[in-house]
C-alpha cells in the first residue's frame, strides 16, 4: 500500500485568520518501508509571519519572497499524494490548512478526496499511549528514535521523522525480512526501534495453591458427570495418550 507521511509549516496556528501554509515536506512508503521519494516546497504566503511560529520553524518572510505561490505548486503535490493513504500528526490541523489553500486557488478538491484517506498519527499516540505526551519528540524519546537533528520544525524533517514514528507505533517493519530471494540485504534490514526487554519489569508468576488445584479438580469432576457422551477435555487427553 502506498503511503504518504506528510508536515505542514504555516504563519500561524488559526486558519480563519487567513493564515497560510509556508512549507510543505512529505515522504513516501511502500509497503511500509521508504521509497526514497519526497515532496519538499517553501511557499509565499503573500501575508506576514506571526512571531510566535517563527521562533517555531524559524522561517522567515525575507527567505519566502522569492518562492513559488501554493497556486504554482498546487499540481504537482496533488500529483504527489494522489491516491495514497496520508499520515499526518494531528492531522485536523494540517488538512484544514491544506483544504483552504485549496479553495484560495480554486483547485476544487479537498484532501479527503485527493487522497485515499487521512489517518492522524496523534490518535494512533493517544490510544496507544493514553494520558502521556504525544508530541513528535516525545514519541521519539518513547521509542528509541534520534531526532537530534531537529533544532527547529521543518516540515521535510518531521515528515521523516514522524514516518519512523509511526512505522514504530503499528509495528515496526512491514515484514520480517525472511525474503532470501535476493536483492540488497541493506533494504530488507529492520533499523527501527527495537524492544529493550530490561526497560520492563520482571513479569510476575502466580501459580496455583493446593486448595485452589483441588477445588478445580473437583469442579471438573462435577462437569464431566452431567456429559453423556463425556467431556471434550477428556476425549482430547484420550487421543493425546493414544
Amino acid at each position: 500500500m502506498r503511503q504518504i507521511v506528510l508536515d505542514t509549516e504555516t504563519t500561524g496556528l488559526e486558519v480563519t485568520q487567513d493564515h497560510r501554509i509556508i512549507e510543505i515536506g512529505a515522504v513516501e512508503l511502500d509497503n511500509r518501508r521508504l521509497t526514497g521519494r519526497q515532496y519538499h516546497q517553501y511557499i509565499q504566503p503573500d501575508r506576514a509571519i506571526d512571531a510566535g511560529a517563527m521562533e517555531v520553524h524559524g522561517i522567515t518572510e525575507d527567505y519566502l519572497a522569492d518562492k513559488p505561490r501554493f497556486a504554482e505548486i498546487a499540481d504537482e503535490f496533488l500529483n504527489f499524494v494522489e491516491g495514497a493513504e496520508v499520515i499526518i500528526h494531528n492531522a485536523a490541523f494540517d488538512v484544514a490548512f491544506l483544504d483552504y489553500e485549496f479553495r484560495l486557488c480554486n483547485a476544487n478538491t479537498r484532501m479527503d478526496i485527493v487522497s485515499a484517506g487521512v489517518v492522524d498519527s496523534l490518535a494512533i499516540a493517544r490510544k496507544e499511549y493514553p494520558g502521556q505526551r504525544n508530541n513528535l519528540d516525545a514519541l521519539c524519546k518513547r521509542l528509541g528514535i534520534d531526532n537530534s537533528r531537529r533544532k527547529l520544525h521543518g516540515a521535510l524533517l518531521d515528515a521523516e521523522i514522524l514516518a519512523e514514528v509511526y512505522l514504530g507505533m503499528t509495528g515496526g517493519q512491514g515484514s520480517l525480512g525472511f525474503d532470501n530471494s535476493g536483492g540488497d540485504a541493506a533494504a530488507n534490514r529492520y533499523d527501527g526501534p527495537m524492544f529493550d526487554a530490561s526497560s520492563y519489569p520482571p513479569l510476575q508468576v502466580v501459580k496455583a495453591s493446593p486448595e485452589v488445584l483441588k477445588a478445580h479438580e473437583a469442579y471438573l469432576k462435577r462437569l464431566e458427570e452431567t456429559c453423556d457422551d463425556g467431556c471434550a477435555w477428556t476425549k482430547v487427553s484420550a487421543a493425546v495418550a493414544d
